[in-house]
């Protein structure tokens, strides 16, 4: 059955036309390559956006590659490869306007940085961290500032799941073990195997012409030009946020992961990396906002869920929509994936708007997918 997307064209084109956003692109790929593509608004096929936390799981899996070559263990200490990881404190609270600090009770490893267990924080989703920015006037994340990455822990590693810059360290561990910058790791393992020709840390000026702007939803929910959030040029390869690229590029990378991992790693790391590995943990009801200007709220979906190596897992069938197993993730400026290897299907949506977990691009989404499951259901057997 040939796959129809005129629905969501006609859903894209609508975002645009009821000022849902200014510019939005979307790619549904299966195991053979691209099903369907279109841009609106500001976007079209050569719209470069800001991958933000999108780039979490290409590092990760510059990491996993490491992993299946032996040079890199996924239970060793963080600390053991990157010794200024064993310097950090752990923030318990504060006595008035000062921050209380101890050792942490364990040790981090590299697989936790990869779970989002690791005990590290982001300071707009946690309210120790963002008060202990405020107070210290160290620089965050967003500042481009490499010693941003040094804030204290806010949990004891394997305790608590965590939103937060692991996979920025995760990054500095690939380049500890490999000898060259993120960037080039991704370019030579990653990027260059899969044609993903536009992705980066660093646009040409060429591509920088071709990035999206970032708009912010305003409160009577009208768009205008963002003045927060905009990350600084960075210091380091930031592999928890940092990336440049297209859709179809980001299509290109889940299209591997749906066919267990092909062109990037050994089907069985694939597979291992897509089963739960937080055990007993479990991840927040809501992923609360300290900045509403950068992200609203974000509540969990109501059905099991885990993590993975580099991924959030949905242990459920959703009806109508991805199936238990699948893995997926999301990006500040409103950009959002799922990879479905039960139905062989994956779909990428990518704008450049803020507030994160904007109502209205969710439920673009959530039309989205249902759209891409009525055309592929009858299509596709489900194992």
């Amino acid at each position: 059955m040939a796959f129809d997307g005129s629905a969501i064209q006609a859903l894209l084109d609508g975002a645009v036309a009821q000022g849902v956003v200014h510019g939005i692109a979307a790619v549904v790929v299966d195991r053979s390559g691209p099903l369907f593509h279109h841009a609106a608004g500001e976007a079209d096929e050569h719209t470069l956006f800001r991958n933000a936390s999108m780039t979490k799981a290409v590092a990760t899996t510059a990491a996993l590659q490491l992993v299946e070559r032996g040079l890199l263990e996924l239970d060793a200490t963080v600390a053991s490869i990157l010794p200024e990881f064993g310097r950090l404190q752990l923030l318990d609270g504060f006595d008035g306007d000062v921050p209380r600090l101890r050792a942490p009770a364990s040790a981090a490893t590299v697989r936790q940085l990869m779970t989002h267990t690791a005990g590290l924080g982001y300071f707009f989703t946690n309210d120790k961290l963002h008060r202990w920015h405020q107070l210290s006037g160290e620089p965050n994340v967003l500042s481009g500032l490499k010693r941003s990455l040094h804030a204290p822990l806010v949990n004891d590693p394997g305790t608590a799941w965590e939103y937060g810059v692991n996979t920025d360290w995760l990054g500095l561990v690939v380049e500890k073990v490999t000898g060259h910058n993120l960037g080039l790791v991704l370019r030579e393992r990653i990027y260059d195997p899969l044609g993903m020709r536009d992705s980066s840390f660093m646009p040409s000026e060429e591509q920088s012409a071709r990035l999206l702007r970032v708009m912010q939803r305003q409160g009577d929910g009208s768009l205008a030009p963002a003045e927060l959030g905009m990350p600084a040029p960075s210091e380091w390869d930031a592999g928890g946020h940092g990336s440049y690229g297209t859709v179809q590029d980001y299509g290109k990378f889940v299209q591997a992961w749906l066919n267990d991992g092909a062109g990037l790693l050994q089907p069985a790391t694939a597979r291992l990396a897509l089963q739960n590995h937080i055990g007993a943990i479990q991840l927040p009801a809501v992923m609360k906002s300290t900045e509403p200007a950068l992200s609203n709220d974000v509540p969990a979906l109501p059905v099991p869920q885990g993590w993975g190596l580099g991924f959030h897992l949905t242990l459920a069938d959703l009806p109508g929509m991805r199936s238990s197993g699948s893995a997926d993730w999301a990006g500040l400026f409103n950009c959002y994936y799922w990879i479905d290897r039960t139905k062989g299907i994956a779909g990428v949506l990518m704008t450049q708007l803020l507030p994160f977990f904007d109502l209205r691009v969710v439920q673009t989404l959530v039309g989205f997918e249902t759209a891409v499951y009525q055309q592929v259901g009858a299509a596709l057997p489900a194992a």
